[in-house]
Formats: C-alpha cells, sequence, structure tokens
C-alpha cells in the first residue's frame, strides 16, 4: 500500500494527470476565494440595510439621511443604498435645472425612474460579480475529474497488459489511484454549487431591500413624501373620480 496513493499517482502521472490535478487545485482556489469574499460583501451590505431604510426616512432632511446612509464613510460603489439616494438627488436637480428644455419631451417621474433604475443595475451587476465563476467551476469541475479517471485508468490497463500481471493486487492499486480525480472533481465542484446557491439567495433579498428603497426615493422626488403617502393619495383621488 506505500506505492500506492496521491503522491504515488503524483510521481507515476504524465502530464495530463498532473495538469488536470493542477486544474482542479485552480479551480478550487478560485472557487473558495469567491465564496470567502462575496460572503463579506453579503454580511456587510445585511448590516446596511437592516437599519439603513428606517434611518433614512426618520432623518430630519435628505442631507441628514445621506449622512446617516454612511456618506462620510463609505462611496457609492460600496453601499448600494448611498449610490440611489444620491442618482435620484442628482436626477432631480438634473431636471429642474433643464426643465425648459425637457418640458413635454420627458416625464420627471420617468426620468427618475430611468436614472434610480441605471443605478440598480450597476449595483446588482457588482453584487453578481464572481458567480459566474462559480456557476463554471460546480458545472465544469466533476467532468474535468472524469476526465482524469478515464484517462488514468485508460494508462493503468496499458500498465497491466504489458507487464502481463491481471490479478485484482494489480488491477485494484491503478484503478483506484485513477478514481481519486473524480473523486477531486467533486470536492471542487459541491462546495461551488452549494456556494452559488447560497450567494444568489441572499443577494435576491438584499435587491428586493433595494427595489423597496428605490421605490420610496422615486415617490420622494416626484411628490416630496413617502411611497405609503404616495399609495394613499393615489386611491383617495380613485376613490374621489368614483
Amino acid at each position: 500500500m506505500q506505492n500506492y496513493g496521491i503522491a504515488h499517482v503524483w510521481a507515476q502521472g504524465d502530464f495530463v494527470t498532473r495538469g488536470i490535478a493542477l486544474a482542479l487545485m485552480i479551480m478550487s482556489v478560485l472557487s473558495w476565494s469567491v465564496i470567502v469574499i462575496k460572503s463579506w460583501n453579503v454580511v456587510r451590505l445585511k448590516r446596511l440595510t437592516k437599519d439603513a431604510e428606517r434611518s433614512f426616512w426618520h432623518s430630519d432632511d435628505f442631507g441628514d439621511g445621506v449622512k446617516k446612509l454612511g456618506g462620510g464613510r463609505s462611496t457609492p460603489q460600496d453601499n448600494p443604498f448611498l449610490a440611489l439616494a444620491l442618482s435620484g438627488q442628482e436626477a432631480a436637480d438634473h431636471h429642474h435645472q433643464t426643465q425648459p428644455h425637457l418640458h413635454d419631451r420627458m416625464d420627471v417621474s420617468d426620468w427618475i425612474t430611468r436614472c434610480l433604475k441605471d443605478t440598480m443595475d450597476d449595483s446588482v451587476a457588482r453584487m453578481q460579480g464572481g458567480l459566474a465563476v462559480l456557476a463554471s467551476i460546480g458545472s465544469t469541475a466533476p467532468f474535468v475529474g472524469l476526465f482524469g479517471t478515464v484517462w488514468g485508468i485508460y494508462h493503468a490497463l496499458l500498465s497491466i497488459g504489458a507487464s502481463g500481471q491481471s490479478s485484482i493486487d494489480a488491477v485494484a492499486g491503478p484503478v483506484g489511484e485513477a478514481l481519486i480525480m473524480t473523486a477531486f472533481g467533486l470536492f471542487v465542484a459541491i462546495p461551488a454549487v452549494l456556494g452559488y446557491n447560497a450567494l444568489t439567495r441572499a443577494n435576491r433579498a438584499i435587491v428586493t431591500k433595494l427595489n423597496r428603497f428605490a421605490h420610496g426615493l422615486h415617490a420622494f422626488f416626484v411628490t416630496g413624501s413617502k411611497l405609503s403617502s404616495a399609495k394613499g393619495n393615489g386611491l383617495r383621488l380613485a376613490a374621489q373620480n368614483h
């Protein structure tokens, strides 16, 4: 048994076997790097979403709300809530300043909606960055490991046929070593798939809160009131019309 094992596979393997082992190792490092970095980012964003919306809407004015969102401690690239607030303010100011030119061309609601949507798309794209790596690794790593197993079994059978030994001892060792590659492929793929699903689910929850915050900002910049008040006014007007 001392002649078999992972070290023996590496020592006796050809360039294809070693290349597959290195590829799986690189995939594993990339996968865990993405999982750790994106998990830390999800935890950070969850801390922001925990009290960001409540603290912003309970501020005295917009400038105070921006400060509570972390305007002096974070950047719009790191804080999607801050990015949405600043984007909405910039869109409203731009529309008011250029209103003589945009009059009867684009409604203020449509303009602010477009700017908020662009900012939301940028934030979502940053949140989803790296997930494609996990999806690719999770789908290809098992087949890379399987290819290593097939290649190893092929060369093991050639060696056994050349030596003329067909006993179970001569077959079990080389074939068992070749199966290690399949295990490596699964070892790389399973964490990547689980990490991808967990991160996707966490990002979806954060995006839901960002959409809610963006709708509130839209109502604030268009009507000067929160979304709930805007909905109430709309229901009252509808009731009066009927």
